[in-house]
């Protein structure tokens, strides 16, 4: 049984992506700072669940120590934290922390990732971006930078990582996801979370030969 990891997992895309991992046969670790929120997933998926704050390198190192996290041949990266306003009027503790889950996370994800799948020859490293990473949006500048610094982090572990065989993909969504608490007014004009999850499992099974280091994902509705 092949095994996964999803770290900042919850519900949207990231619960999609564990389904679909479990239906595929995959055995699923989710790991969030909130294990509490993740019962009911769990106890659908089968998976185990595991308390980190992504940001903590500690917390980190002690995940991968875990046989889950450290047998584990797909690894995605979802932890989100973002603070809006004027420029002039951020807190500058805000800002360092949306840099810290958005991109210093991923950073100390994909390092542990790497060093336990890189005896092994293979594994796949997922990293989920936003339409934040390719256009900065007013009023949005500490989400941009971080998502921008992800996106930088993919395609440097992917020049470094692949010829090593371990496959790297940055999932840029580029658009709102569709949720209980948003829901779609029934013309596709939202991203399905079932949908995002079917392609970032695709990805994850592409042969070698042909590689994606990057996709984009939006309605088809949405501007680009």
């Amino acid at each position: 049984m092949r095994q996964a990891l999803i770290v900042g997992a919850g519900e949207g895309f990231s619960a999609a992506f564990a389904r679909r991992l479990a239906r595929a046969g995959h055995a699923v670790a989710l790991a969030a700072r909130n294990t509490g929120k993740l019962a009911a997933l769990a106890a659908e998926t089968g998976a185990t669940t595991h308390a980190c704050d992504a940001a903590d390198p500690a917390q980190v190192a002690a995940l991968f120590a875990t046989p889950q996290a450290a047998a584990a041949d797909i690894v995605l990266y979802n932890p989100s934290f973002r603070v809006r306003g004027p420029v002039t009027d951020l807190d500058p503790a805000e800002v360092r922390r949306t840099l810290e889950v958005c991109a210093f996370g991923a950073f100390l994800v994909a390092q542990q990732a790497a060093r336990a799948m890189l005896p092994r020859g293979r594994g796949t490293i997922l990293l989920t971006g936003a339409s934040a990473g390719v256009k900065g949006f007013a009023r949005s500048a500490p989400f941009a930078m971080g998502k921008f610094a992800l996106r930088g982090l993919s395609q440097a572990l992917a020049r470094e990582l692949h010829p090593q065989g371990i496959h790297v993909v940055h999932i840029v969504v580029d658009g709102g996801i569709r949720s209980a608490r948003r829901p779609d007014p029934g013309q596709d004009t939202l991203l399905d979370p079932d949908a995002i999850a079917e392609a970032a499992f695709a990805a994850a099974m592409q042969p070698r030969s042909a590689w994606s280091q990057e996709i984009e994902l939006r309605p088809w509705v949405e501007t680009f």
